[in-house]
C-alpha cells in the first residue's frame, strides 16, 4: 500500500501548526471596518445569483437551439 502524504495523522482534530484557530480568531475579530463591509456586500451575492442563474438560462437556451436547429 502507497503512503499517502497529505492523508491525516492521529487525531483528526489537532492541527499541529495551529493556523486554523489563528485564521479563525483573526477572522472573529470584531472591528468598524468589517461591519462596514459586511453590511455593502449584503446585496452583492444577491445580484450576483441572479446574474448567473441568467446566464445559466441563457446558455442551456442556445445549446438547446443549436441542437434542435
Amino acid at each position: 500500500m502507497a503512503h499517502n502524504p497529505q492523508s491525516p495523522q492521529g487525531p483528526q482534530g489537532h492541527d499541529p501548526a495551529g493556523s486554523t484557530q489563528m485564521f479563525r480568531a483573526f477572522v472573529d475579530e470584531p472591528g468598524p471596518a468589517g461591519q462596514q463591509t459586511q453590511a455593502a456586500q449584503s446585496s452583492g451575492p444577491r445580484v450576483g445569483l441572479i446574474v448567473g442563474v441568467i446566464a445559466v438560462v441563457a446558455v442551456l437556451a442556445a445549446v438547446g437551439w443549436l441542437a434542435f436547429a
